[in-house]
């Protein structure tokens, strides 16, 4: 009998097969049937079951091999000392087919769970080594997610200074330009106070010639005789009389202009404020007017429709910025005859600002532009593509919007809504 147990694994012995509970039963039958002795052997021709009594003196024998891949692990064997009814070569292929049968279904019930065992090791070692490898896996994507977070903050960072440097570079841009014409309003009083004070020094002088005189001896108070006459008229008292007190007056008034200018400037600038602050929107609003004061062309028409506005909490530089950027905007839109509507209103939906001109407009196809960074329509050199940009992020930072519109009458209107609840 030869088996092939395929895939099996280890050499295989007939003890790793076979139990004497599966052979002796039918080793007895043999026995019964006529056999004297019936028993199993081994590879080295050892019994390893056996039943009866082999003879002193055998009349017939019969052995049949057990093989098992071509190599024979044990043998079938038969013996007996009489003659029998039923041939021992029959009895020997029954046992051998019995032992073959048994050998295939044990065989057959180890391959199985040889492989069964197999699987299930092999999904186990497969499911370890998957485990291991999704463990390193989270390990490394747990370290990018954490150093992911940290470069967005880091970028985050470096984008929200950037966004302050582009408002401040912008500012400071606005500042500078108005330095100009902020210095000529300053330069117009401060000329007529200088050329007040130096008359002013020559009265002075004046008078104090006319206090020597009079302390000395020389002359009493006032007109009196030829001699204070002619000295009266030479001095032109009756002149300076009149003109000091206007001259000291115009003087007054030149310096708190020039006080109120750099008043308006600072308020402007906000340099004394903290990031934020309650404010009156349409007192910054006619602050940023003043301060554009000599940036508006001759003939120009503006007109304020305010509104009773609640305090509004927001970085107020940060608004004198908007205004500035927006009411520039329609300046040189149109350099004659500009007419500048500023409306402002308390809604239910919060505050409105609105600035309508009658300039050209702005056509269709640029208004989905006109807030994009360094965008604009003028010609080089004629801006740097930012004003509108700022504007758009300071409202959007203080939870508002702000849209541009082309009104049916023609111009361009801006129109800005702010949040409510905003107050202090």
């Amino acid at each position: 009998m030869e088996l092939n147990p395929g895939i099996i694994g280890e050499e295989k012995r007939l003890t790793d097969i076979l139990t004497g509970e599966d052979v002796i039963p039918l080793l007895a039958a043999a026995v019964a049937g006529g056999a004297g002795a019936a028993a199993i052997l081994d590879e080295q021709g050892d019994i390893l079951w056996q039943q009866g009594t082999p003879p002193e003196r055998e009349l017939a024998s019969c052995a049949l091999p057990i093989k098992l891949e071509g190599e024979e692990i044990g043998q079938v064997r038969l013996t007996r000392s009489t003659a029998g009814s039923l041939p021992l070569e029959i009895l020997a292929e029954i046992l051998h087919h019995s032992v073959k049968t048994i050998l295939f279904c044990r065989l057959k019930r180890l391959f199985t769970n040889q492989i069964h065992s197999k699987v299930v090791n092999l999904s186990y070692e497969q499911l370890v080594e998957k485990n291991r490898l999704l463990a390193l896996s989270e390990k490394k994507y747990r370290d990018l997610s954490e150093t992911l977070e940290k470069k967005v903050e880091e970028r985050t960072k470096e984008l929200n200074d950037a966004h302050l440097r582009l408002i401040r570079q912008e500012k400071m841009t606005a500042i500078g330009q108005l330095a100009a014409g902020v210095a000529h309003e300053i330069n117009n009083p401060l000329g007529f106070i200088i050329s007040n004070l130096s008359t002013l020094k020559t009265y002075a002088e004046k008078f104090l010639r006319l206090a020597d005189r009079f302390h000395s001896g020389k002359s009493s108070p006032g007109p009196g005789n030829d001699s204070d006459d002619t000295f009266w008229r030479e001095m032109k008292f009756d002149y300076l009389c009149k003109d000091i007190l206007p001259l000291v007056e115009q003087s007054i008034a030149g310096a708190s202009r020039v006080k109120k200018i750099v008043a308006d400037l600072k308020g402007f600038a906000h340099t004394d404020d903290g990031c934020t602050a309650a404010v009156d929107l349409n007192e910054e609003i006619d602050r940023t007017l003043r301060v554009l004061a000599h940036d508006i062309p001759h003939g120009t028409t503006i007109t304020r429709e305010y509104g009773q506005l609640q305090p509004f909490i927001c970085n107020p530089a940060l608004f004198c910025q908007v205004f500035l950027n927006i009411i520039r905007n329609a300046l040189q839109a149109r350099s004659e005859g500009l007419k500048l509507l500023i409306r402002t209103e308390a809604t239910a939906d919060g505050t409105v600002l609105t600035f309508s001109d009658n300039g050209p407009g702005i056509p269709e196809e640029f208004a989905a532009r006109i807030f994009e960074p360094f965008y604009t329509t003028r010609e080089i050199g004629g801006g740097t593509g930012l004003g509108l940009t700022v504007a758009y992020d300071i409202v959007k930072g203080a939870g508002g919007t702000i849209e541009v519109t082309r009104p049916e009458a023609g111009g361009t209107m801006f129109s800005i809504v702010l949040p409510p609840g905003r107050t202090p």
